[in-house]
């Protein structure tokens, strides 16, 4: 049994006989400590899922848990990371991070430790008295993953992270997520447009089909990564060039160009 379970689920929004169907039949399991990137076309229902795993939507059928149990609402195991970076503009750095702590009734000074671990490993002990809009959009992510981080949760749900991001900035953000994830391992669920993103990231990229979606492949980017030792590279763009990267990409933009084709025009 996987930490995160998806069990034939399947989810209608409206009337279930004439409401419009965003997943059919989906069966997906998360390892624990495993990192699995989900792509898909445009409406697929990849951040569906995602709000089913977090608590913040539910399916129309089938189930889905987390560590055997029905997810029935939000709960302190499982922290979501949004695109939008959602930080409180009137707090600083040090008082974003710690508003969850707060909420979980976390003594003061285990607060003090724990966001000051974090800050340390995230590279913003000298942002703590900042406010969000002396940041750059990098930086308030990193505060944003810190603040889920700092919670010490058992499944990180993301959804597009760096989809706001330049594209340089976005790179800096993969590698330093791929260096937090050594260090600080979790279980992750990561949706995403980027192909290449998800390929660099996960452990396993899950393809969808148009809607309705379902899971149409589950690529296994881990044991290409360690038989070719991808770890040893410092930097994205040099395992970008791999050959076997390049296959892996190549394959899942024709899996989704298949499903761009096979979309009736609007």
């Amino acid at each position: 049994m996987g930490r995160i379970s998806f069990d034939d689920v399947g989810r209608v929004f409206g009337p279930s006989n004439k409401g419009v169907v965003a997943l059919q039949d989906i069966n997906l399991g998360v390892e624990d400590r495993e990192f699995v990137a989900i792509v898909g076309p445009s409406g697929c229902g990849k951040t569906t899922c995602l709000r089913l795993v977090a608590g913040f939507d539910f399916p129309s059928s089938g189930t889905v848990s987390v560590d055997g149990k029905t997810v029935r609402s939000p709960g302190p195991e499982r922290a979501v990371v949004f695109q939008q970076f959602a930080l409180f503009p009137w707090k600083t750095v040090y008082d974003n991070i710690e508003i969850g702590l707060r909420n979980q009734g976390v003594a003061r000074e285990q607060r003090r430790e724990r966001i000051g671990a974090i800050l340390d490993l995230m590279g913003l002990q000298s942002y703590a008295e900042s406010f969000p809009h002396q940041l750059s959009g990098g930086m308030q992510q990193r505060v944003a993953i810190a603040r889920a981080y700092v919670l010490d949760p058992d499944v990180l749900l993301m959804d597009e992270p760096f989809g706001a991001l330049d594209a340089q900035t976005r790179v800096v953000m993969q590698e330093e997520l791929v260096r937090l994830a050594r260090k600080n391992p979790r279980t992750v669920l990561f949706i995403t447009h980027a192909v290449e993103e998800a390929v660099y990231l996960a452990d396993r990229v899950a393809i969808m089909t148009r809607a309705p979606g379902r899971i149409k492949e589950i690529m296994d980017v881990a044991s290409v990564r360690k038989a070719e030792n991808w770890d040893s590279y410092e930097r994205i763009e040099e395992v970008m060039d791999l050959e076997s990267f390049v296959h892996m990409r190549t394959h899942i933009w024709r899996s989704l160009r298949e499903e761009k084709a096979a979309q009736p025009a609007e």
